[in-house]
Parts: C-alpha cells; structure tokens; sequence
C-alpha cells in the first residue's frame, strides 16, 4: 500500500456493526492512557522531596524519570506484540494491574534503589499496556470523521496529561506526602480495569496471524538503549572522553546496529522493517522522538527553577504549568481535531514544532530573579500550543496503513518514540545542565548569589540545547512527512478509500466532488 494511501477502513462509516458503547470504551482508553502519561511526570513535582528523603545526588536524582520511560520505551515494542499475539483486551487488563501493584511497591519505597527498581516496573506493565490503549482505539474507531474526534482527544490527553501530571503532584506532595504520587495510580487502575471487563472487546487474532515474540531483538534492543542513557547519565560525574561513556555509547550503538540488521533476518521481528519503512511513518515517529527531548527537559528543568530557586510550594509549582496544560488541550482538540482532514500532517507539525522551539528559546534568557510572567508563562503557552499541534498528527500517520496483524507493534512505536527520545533528551540535557552548573561555580566561587546564578545558567544552555533539537524535529516533519490531508484520499482515490465494492454504491461520508469529475465518476 502507497504510504499516501490509508487503510480502507479509515473512510467505514459507522453503520450497524459499531459499537453503541464506543465512546463509552473511550472513557477507559482514555483513563489508562492518562495514567501512563500523567505518571511520566507526576513525580517531577514531588522529585525534591524525595531526593531530600532518600538522600539521592543531582546526577543520579534523573533516573526516578528515566528509570520508568527507559523500560517503557525499551519494551514497548515488545509489549506491541505481545498484544498481536494473545489480544489487546488481555493485555490492556493485565498492563493494567501490574502498574498498580508496581505503583504500590514505589510509594512504600524507603530507599533510592527500591524506588529506581519500582519506577522500572511501571514502565515494563506500561510498556504492555499502552500499546493495547491505541490499537484498541484504531480498531475500535473506524469512520474518519470519529476517528478525528478520538484521536483529538487522545492527544490532548497524550499532551495534556503531563502537565495534568504536575499539578497533581503538586496537590498530592504538599497536602499529602510525595509517595502518594504513586500510590493515586491504584484506584484509578482498579477503575479501568473494571471498565475494560464491561466496556472493550477482545480483539484476539486468528492463530495464523499471531506473530512470534523476537527475544534476542528485546535484548538487543533494550540493551543498546540502556547503554546510550547510562552513557548520558554518567558523562556529568566522568565526563564525555572518559573510557566508561565512550565504551557505554560504542557499545549500545553497536547493539542497536545489530538490532536493526537482525530485524530484517528475524522470522518474526520485534520491529519489522515494513512498519517503519514507510517514508511518513518514519518522518513522525522521529518528529515524535526529537519533540519530547525538549519538552521533557522543561518539565523537569522548571520545576526546579519554580521550586528551588523560587521558592514556590509544590502546589504553586504544578499550577504554574496549567496555561501549558490549558495550550495543549485546546491546540489538539481545537485546532488539530478540526484542520487534520483539510491540511497535510506537515503543515500542522513543522508549524507546531516551530512554535514549541521558540517558547524553548524565550526560556534561554532566565535569570535567577522571579520571571514568571515574563519569561515563563510565554514559553509555557507557546510550547504547549506546539505540541499540541504535533501529538495528533503524529499519531494519526504513525497508526494509519498498516496491516491488521501489525497495528499493535505500529501502535507501540509511538509511545517508543516518545518515552526514547524523552529517556535520552532527559539524561542527555540533565548532564548537560549540571556540567554546566558546575563549571560556573568553580569559575564563581566566593560569590553571594553564584549557587542560584550556576543553576539558571545550567537550565538555559540545557534548554537552548531543547530548542535546536525541536527545529531539528520541525525540518524532519517538513522534508520527510508528506502524506495528504486524509479527506484527499477520500476522493481522488474512489476505489481504495470507501468505495463500495460494484453494485452496492458509494461511500457514505465521502462527498464525489463537483464540476468536471463528476461525469467520468458517472460513466464508471
């Protein structure tokens, strides 16, 4: 199939066959989703007090984050096609209850190691359960025009839910205690799984379609992942030319080759090469990739600009990010649902991207004296703006045209994309800033003011850092993705998209256009 050419399915109208209790199934989806999202940065808010509890060090305090999206983003490929083997409906239900548990685990956690071991665990059950949310969603929405809507909501969630994240954590760190960052996760896992078991359908394939789970592709995969963020992770204390980065950054790129030569020889691959082959499918995985480098660095880097240099309450801080929460729902349900049948997905990703940079960039010039309104609240607007433009598009082309058998590991890269680019982009730009901190203070020492000054200066240079890589991810979206706006497949291709098969008419919500290509429709 044409990467320009979605499914035939993407133009159904929905007729007697779907469900009644769709949107219904929706509300789940979109819970499970919320709390996968939500937990990738609930604990920003509440990372000083633990940090403080547990006695971590600066260096180390990143790998409560990367610790959770390095084992999602490793093993959501896997988890994609666990989901095609044995079903969606199976396995959404038990990602679902071994994140809870893992949640209850890391909110009893009284050592750094116990909390690190507990944050993997969430991103393993994550990883099983997220790629089970989306491919639900694709299969259970077919008709174009409900897709939008689904897939708006879905990303406004896939934003939104990171900044919801932050000021949940607010509330829960400073009327509560920081543990209850992940102790929330039981209820509302206890709440989607009894909605699953009522509301979704299984989705289980026929034993010839159900693939084979790649396990030397899972080793070398995830183990070249997780030496490239150790490697960034240990560049701060070593520095970049010293024997263990440079060997853990050798060594994972080599795993990583040998990944991809392995997964075009594999009888069952964990990531086959057709599903990421396609040109515009691989231009928005990478948009997605490069995107969250710079917004993941934000989260973190501001929360503890607002909280330590500030001196905002937990609470304080995590309304801080509402505006950006406020952006991002209303660019995805708003702008995105609404202009993605009518505009190329480029024209609303490389703009959305451009958006995001330039908030990036306003926040190069923080200083260590309140500049909230000045420089934080434009920035938190205009990146929420762009990313909610990005995450619906990106979604959409990354999930459309592949074949049933693969939707659940298509659906997995997504969320990869995301939790690798946020797991590298958190290591990479957290480095960055403390090297660069440090640096400053060695030049600065004696100075009344050079503690706060060297951690300001670290933030700006990360986060400048953030934006060139979030205008490197709008290039990508404008040279390599140039997929049609979907409502031009619906009638310039008749045959493929929503036509009827001979005899039984035409498709129902795809209008035949008017003027001289109605007669050569007629005479067909």
């Amino acid at each position: 199939m044409s990467s320009n050419e979605p499914p035939i399915a993407d133009s159904e109208a929905p007729g007697t066959d779907a469900d009644p209790r769709r949107w219904w199934g929706l509300v789940v989806i979109a819970l499970a989703q919320l709390m996968v999202v939500l937990d990738a940065t609930i604990v920003n808010i509440a990372l000083p007090s633990a940090q403080r509890e547990l006695g971590m060090t600066d260096a180390h305090r990143q790998w409560v984050i990367t610790a959770y999206s390095l084992a999602f983003g490793g093993l959501l490929l896997l988890g994609g096609r666990i989901a095609d083997r044995i079903g969606r409906k199976r396995t959404f239900t038990l990602g679902l209850v071994g994140f809870a548990a893992a949640s209850a685990l890391g909110g009893a956690a009284h050592s750094q190691g116990t909390l690190y071991a507990a944050r993997a665990l969430q991103g393993v059950f994550a990883a099983v359960l997220a790629p089970s949310a989306l491919s639900l969603l694709t299969t259970t929405f077919t008709d174009l025009r409900e897709r939008g809507k689904a897939f708006g909501i879905y990303g406004a969630i896939a934003g939104g839910g990171a900044a919801i994240g932050l000021i949940t954590g607010g509330l829960l760190t400073e009327y509560l205690d920081w543990r209850w960052c992940l102790y929330v996760n039981v209820p509302i896992a206890l709440i989607a799984v009894l909605g699953a078991v009522w509301l979704l359908h299984d989705h289980r394939p026929p034993p010839a379609d159900r693939p084979s789970l790649d396990l030397p592709g899972v080793l070398l995969g995830c183990g070249g992942l997780v030496a490239v963020v150790y490697a960034c992770s240990e560049a701060e204390p070593h520095g970049w030319s010293s024997p263990l980065v440079l060997g853990l950054l050798c060594g994972g790129v080599v795993l990583l080759a040998v990944f991809a030569r392995w997964q075009t020889r594999a009888r069952s691959p964990l990531l086959p090469p057709r599903v990421i082959g396609d040109r515009n499918r691989g231009g928005a995985l990478i948009t997605m990739a490069l995107a969250v480098v710079g917004m993941f660095g934000m989260f973190l880097f501001m929360t503890y600009y607002l909280q330590v240099v500030l001196g905002y309450s937990p609470l304080r801080t995590g309304l801080a990010f509402l505006p950006m929460t406020g952006a991002i729902v209303l660019a995805s349900t708003q702008l995105s649902a609404r202009l993605m049948t009518r505009l190329p997905p480029r024209l609303l990703m490389a703009p959305g991207a451009l958006l995001a940079a330039t908030g990036l960039f306003l926040l190069t010039f923080l200083t260590a004296e309140p500049a909230y309104p000045s420089h934080v609240l434009p920035s938190m607007i205009l990146v929420g703006l762009g990313m909610g433009l990005i995450f619906m598009p990106v979604v959409n082309v990354a999930t459309s045209g592949v074949a049933p058998r693969d939707s659940g590991v298509a659906s997995a890269t997504v969320n990869t994309a995301q939790q690798v680019g946020g797991s590298i982009g958190t290591a990479l730009l957290n480095t960055i800033a403390t090297s660069v901190s440090a640096a400053y203070l060695a030049g600065h020492a004696g100075a009344s003011s050079a503690v706060k000054a060297g951690v300001v200066h670290g933030f700006s240079v990360a986060i400048g850092w953030g934006a060139g890589i979030m205008l490197l991810a709008a290039l990508v979206a404008s040279v390599l993705v140039n997929a049609r706006a979907p409502n031009q497949h619906a009638w310039r291709s008749p045959v493929r998209v929503g036509s009827a098969p001979k005899g039984r008419g035409q498709c129902r919500h795809a209008a035949p256009p008017r003027g001289r290509d109605q007669p050569r429709r007629a005479r067909g």
